[in-house]
């Protein structure tokens, strides 16, 4: 649907001009980390910080020494969520997000993310290269239930103990007032032999969604490498995998407003593969430096988890340039922008309404000059509109001629038949970079404005404002000079009703602004029309 719309607007502004123009008077990329640099120890060179054994994994013994062993499941409760983690893999299960609802009713569900992971591979399920460590190995957990008081930091600790001379445990440190989630795997040789290999996290995520939802059409595998933003479709690796392996910061799952992500820390990320599973979820392998580990050493990979929402704000504060997967298409370098001066305004007033009010106002102001310019040119392209009738009258056989005579025409009455349309174009961009900041930013996703519209991100429900906004555009339209002839001019006319259809779909927070920016128009042309008469 947004692609539809996208296309409907881009074809009407085209229509628009093409009449007009027919018609009308002729960061420094960051260096790659060694092995060494990600794993914390090197057992060739350095002493395990923590007994070969840890403790916790030796008191349990052979319960768990197998990957067959019972699953457990190990909730976490902070002010922000609640997560329920599986001992299998030392995986997590699902996170429900306290302050996200699906629908904008407080009685609505809370957002669950981690619920389109595939139930046999669970998202961060721990395997490794090198080792004996496979899908499904069950770990033991050092706890059943962790809930974290005000400023509070705890930590989550499971272990396996391998009945082939290693220890592998997972150290996850969560933060009060944060989506940031710290993990730390470790692996013990407790072996007389060296080991080498490296850890690997997996993530999954449905390849197809049953239930149709708009924040879902966007979904997929998302990799910051080599300082661009990656992202792959179930049909991008439906017949072979992608391997990502250059300067990786991030891989991670989104769909319009949530993001489940593992971060690197020191190059502790070498590569991510992305592809499609046996039991046809998508699947991201991300794969640690190579180790190397003598015997009654230990290696250590440390690296950050996210799964919470894609607020630029929040995004941001993580690092590792993790606001890059708010993809905001074409228009980034003017959306991102706009998305900023829209949150620093909500500051203040409290409405993303009335910021994107105040927005298209100091819009307007930065146009007015280029908007002046341009209803001031089509006003003297319709002085001489009778003059070029004239002119076509005239050499109606013969081009060359009328072209010389219209360009005299022209540089007579210093006029330019483009500086009607084209300070108008350079604002179609905003319009874009507008759009899609309000159809993809979770800040205006169930943000109120007044009365009826309690979601900026959706249309308005009566269909009242876009109504309002075809209205003053048809006025708009009637008070812009034109020098098309009467037939053309009814033909336009229409542009009007066909917008009105249009943003009936719309965000209603795009709708304002577009209504907004009509009113102020008309104010402005009646401002210039008393200009033009004094």
């Amino acid at each position: 649907m947004e692609k539809r719309a996208f296309l409907a607007v881009i074809l009407s502004i085209a229509v628009f001009y093409a009449f007009s123009m027919v018609f009308g008077p002729g960061k420094k990329p960051l260096p790659q980390k060694t092995a060494q640099e990600a794993v914390s120890a090197s057992a060739a060179t350095t002493p395990a910080p923590e007994p070969a054994v840890p403790p916790a994994a030796a008191a349990n013994g052979a319960a768990v020494q197998t990957s067959q062993a019972g699953a457990r499941d190990v909730t976490v409760d902070t002010d922000l969520y609640t997560a329920v983690f599986s001992s299998r893999g030392g995986s997590l299960k699902t996170l429900t997000l306290k302050k996200y609802r699906e629908e904008n009713t407080p009685t609505a569900s809370q957002v669950v993310l981690g619920i389109h992971s595939d139930p046999s591979l669970l998202n961060f399920s721990t395997r490794a290269t090198g080792i004996n460590l496979p899908d499904g190995t069950v770990f033991q957990p050092d706890a059943d239930k962790i809930t974290l008081s005000s400023g509070e930091s705890r930590q989550l600790t499971f272990n396996y103990v391998s009945g082939q001379g290693f220890t592998v445990r997972k150290v996850y440190t969560f933060a009060e007032g944060s989506y940031g989630i710290k993990l730390d795997t470790q692996v013990f040789n407790n072996s007389a032999a060296p080991l080498v290999g490296a850890i690997q996290q997996v993530m999954t995520y449905t390849a197809e969604h049953k239930v149709k939802n708009s924040r879902l059409d966007v979904s997929g595998s998302y990799i910051y490498t080599d300082n661009s933003l990656k992202s792959d479709k179930t049909k991008d690796v439906a017949s072979a995998s992608k391997k990502y392996d250059r300067n990786i910061l991030w891989s991670g799952f989104a769909d319009k407003y949530f993001l489940s992500a593992i971060l690197a820390e020191k190059g502790s990320i070498s590569s991510v593969e992305v592809k499609k599973n046996a039991a046809g979820f998508l699947e991201a392998i991300v794969t640690a430096p190579q180790f190397t580990i003598n015997p009654g050493h230990a290696a250590t990979v440390s690296q950050r988890l996210f799964v919470g929402p894609k607020d630029l704000d929040i995004l941001k504060a993580q690092g590792d340039s993790l606001e890059q997967s708010l993809d905001l298409g074409w228009f980034t370098v003017i959306a991102k922008p706009l998305l900023y001066t829209l949150k620093f305004f909500h500051r203040y007033v409290g409405n993303y309404g009335i910021a994107i009010i105040i927005i298209t106002v100091i819009l307007k102001a930065i146009f007015f000059p280029l908007t002046h310019k341009s209803y001031k040119s089509m006003k003297g392209m319709q002085k001489i509109q009778p003059e070029m009738n004239k002119i076509r009258e005239k050499y109606k056989n013969d081009r060359d001629g009328m072209n010389k005579a219209v360009m005299e025409l022209y540089r007579e009455h210093k006029v330019n038949p483009l500086g009607g349309c084209l300070p108008m174009v350079v604002q179609i961009p905003v319009f874009f970079a507008l759009y899609r900041a309000l159809m993809s930013s979770i800040e205006l996703r169930h943000a109120p404005f007044f009365f009826w519209i309690t979601d900026l991100s959706d249309k308005d429900p009566y269909y009242i404002t876009p109504v309002i906004m075809g209205i003053t555009m048809f006025v708009q339209q009637k008070m812009t000079p034109s020098q098309m002839d009467p037939m053309q001019q009814k033909m336009m006319l229409a542009l009007p009703v066909v917008f009105t259809f249009m943003f009936l779909s719309f965000p209603s927070g795009l709708v304002l602004y577009w209504l907004v920016n009509n009113i102020l128009t008309i104010g402005q042309q009646m401002y210039i029309n008393k200009l033009v008469k004094d």
